[in-house]
């Protein structure tokens, strides 16, 4: 398995392909995005239900930079070059990093079972909703 560490390496090992553009797809995705996370903002985040919104929340963050990339032409098929094209296309390290760390904590949840204390789970919970807001905010950009 390839551990890619940049966009440019991600190209090179064929995680991430030049495909053509797609726009209904991309408010396909986006509109799934929106309607989870609707349905989210309508569930009372509890100890027992924290890591699991959490996890809702990310798929969200993931459908988002999915429609991101395909408007550029990509797809890519693992979340570390997602990662990189925000870092390494966008510049928006902050993003890059915001979107690590739920990676990170996504990994360690769906992988490894282990689950986050409350204010862990509630911290990415806030990290992933500031990351869709700003996704959004770019996708509405290359729309118009």
């Amino acid at each position: 398995m390839n551990k890619e560490s940049t966009w440019e390496e991600c190209l090179e090992t064929g995680a991430s392909l030049k495909v053509t553009p797609n726009k209904s797809k991309v408010k396909s995705l986006m509109d799934t995005a929106t309607g989870r996370v609707q349905f989210m903002t309508e569930t009372t985040i509890k100890e027992s239900t924290a890591n699991y919104i959490f996890e809702s929340y990310y798929s969200s963050v993931l459908e988002l930079l999915h429609a991101l990339v395909l408007m550029q032409g990509y797809k890519v098929s693992n979340h570390l070059c997602l990662g990189y094209y925000l870092r390494d296309i966008l510049g928006k390290d902050h993003l890059f990093r915001l979107f690590d760390d739920g990676r990170f904590k996504r990994n360690s949840l769906v992988y490894y079972g282990r689950k986050m204390d409350f204010e862990t789970a509630q911290l990415g919970i806030e990290k992933s909703k500031k990351l869709i807001t700003e996704l959004n905010s770019l996708l509405e950009q290359e729309l118009r």
